[in-house]
């Protein structure tokens, strides 16, 4: 360890044997620095009590000026020889920045007008060890950021703010179900089958069962059950996996919101769409426009409404729809949109639309009615059986979630289910097996419903104008270090 842990260390100890606790067990604040600053001027006559990190030191003399830090905001603190005593503030000498203490005293304003509280009592709450990166002026390398997540918070105001701003995103969207009277619920994360989106899984040992299971990609299928079951509308916040790449817009553990209503189609899905990022965006920015890399989105109106299939073949200048696998893949190497042969023709057409169409969707927009072949779970669509009734929500050209007048005809979808597990023994992982657990459910009968699932990853990228997911999750996915790989 280098010198300054030493140095910290021997602190520790010498706080210990003076006779004062490092790491007391609690403190009683009486106030946020925020509320502090705010009432200021009401609060002159009271004694303020304050807990936080002090995040700057500069002594004179017999005086020390600091700040403290809690998640509220920052306050400078008045350390003074003849208020305190001369024991109470030789020990502000072994104070360190990073270091967790609790004060108490009154309010004052400097000669420079900051307000200030002049400290009458203090103790220390937390001796830390460890130096704050670059003298709290920020944490800038990405790999650190995200591998000590906890520095960039410390550091970095906004990170703190992403993350903040993410759970008012959820509290938000659970006020606007609850109050439709949806009913939150709770569904299995281990699944003896997983199911509900094209994913591949990660899998694990359930040793007391003696099988493997998988956690899971979608918390759909269980969901659609508790329909079966009677309940007309639930929704889970749930925590999902898929083992597949990692990039800016992709995280192998995310968490969507699933939603499920009986007796509607996916047109009322489409409003409550609306009636969520219109809400949202009210909650975050006082508006339902937000100003983001010189775009305004606007979720006051009704969504574009945009043909799946109308709109790529404008994109493609050509009637795609209905062309053979081998001419598709050649319109994929034509617009330099990278494809697998070995993607079944679905796939292909969703990568040409995912490349043509949907990076220039900007405005709120609903892209409706896909085929049939890449949405097995969906009903099919009233006007053309070659589709389903389906849409996307899509804004500033990323995808923010999906959802479909669900199919409830049991015996189509057990067709659909056995054709996807065919693809999947030729040697597609991401294709879902056939549940026939949750085909039986089907079996007892389950009433016409619009499902809806929002990725809360996503929206909290869009709300917080961020170009990586791993800025709104608290702690990403990385790729471990050799030491913590034993090598």
């Amino acid at each position: 360890m280098s010198s300054e842990y030493d140095i910290r260390v021997e602190k520790r100890e010498e706080l210990i044997r003076s006779g004062h606790d490092p790491y007391p067990y609690s403190f009683n604040k009486n106030r946020e620095v925020k509320e502090v600053l705010e009432n200021f001027e009401d609060l002159a006559e009271e004694i303020i009590s304050l807990a936080g990190r002090i995040v700057s030191m500069r002594g004179h003399g017999k005086s020390v000026f600091s700040h403290l830090s809690d998640s509220s905001g920052s306050m400078q603190l008045y350390f003074q020889l003849d208020s305190l005593g001369e024991e109470s503030f030789d020990l502000v000498k072994k104070i360190d920045i990073g270091d967790f203490v609790g004060v108490e005293g009154t309010l004052m304003t400097t000669k420079t007008g900051e307000k200030t509280l002049r400290v009458k009592t203090w103790r220390f709450l937390a001796k830390a060890l460890m130096n704050l990166p670059e003298k709290y002026h920020g944490l800038k390398d990405p790999e650190t950021r995200y591998r000590q997540r906890y520095l960039d918070f410390i550091s970095n105001p906004e990170s703190r703010r992403k993350i903040e701003a993410r759970s008012r995103i959820v509290r938000t969207v659970r006020r606007k179900l609850d109050s439709l009277g949806f009913l939150e619920v709770e569904t299995p994360v281990l699944q003896p089958v997983y199911g509900g989106a094209f994913a591949e899984p990660f899998v694990t040992k359930y040793n007391s069962l003696g099988a493997d299971f998988y956690l899971r990609v979608s918390n759909e299928l269980y969901l659609k059950r508790l329909l079966i079951g009677g309940f007309e509308k639930v929704y889970e916040f749930a925590k999902d996996f898929r083992n597949e790449g990692m990039d800016k817009d992709h995280n192998p553990e995310f968490t969507q919101v699933e939603a499920y209503w009986a007796y509607v189609d996916y047109h009322e899905m489409m409003k409550l769409t609306e009636d969520i990022f219109r809400e949202t965006c009210v909650e975050l920015h006082g508006e339902p426009f937000l100003k983001i890399r010189g775009e305004e989105l606007d979720f006051s109106k009704p969504w574009k409404r945009v043909d799946y299939f109308g709109s790529l073949e404008d994109a493609a200048g050509i009637k795609l729809r209905n062309l053979p696998k081998e001419d598709l893949i050649q319109i994929c190497t034509e617009k330099g949109i990278d494809t697998d042969r070995k993607n079944h023709r679905g796939k292909i057409i969703d990568a040409l639309f995912s490349g043509l169409v949907q990076p220039y969707l900007i405005q709120p927009s609903f892209v409706m009615d896909h085929p049939l072949e890449i949405s097995p779970l969906a009903k099919t669509h009233r006007k053309d059986p070659s589709l389903v009734e389906r849409f996307e929500p899509i804004v500033l050209g990323m995808e923010l979630g999906n959802s479909f007048s669900e199919l409830n005809d049991p015996i189509e979808q057990r067709k659909r289910l056995e054709y996807q597990n065919e693809l999947r023994k030729s040697g597609e992982k991401e294709y879902e097996p056939i549940d026939e657990d949750f085909l039986l459910a089907m079996s007892y009968g389950m009433p016409p419903a619009g499902g809806l699932g929002l990725g809360i990853d996503r929206m909290a990228m869009l709300f917080t104008a961020s170009d990586s997911i791993r800025e709104v999750i608290t702690f990403p996915q990385l790729k471990p270090l050799q030491t913590e790989q034993g090598e």
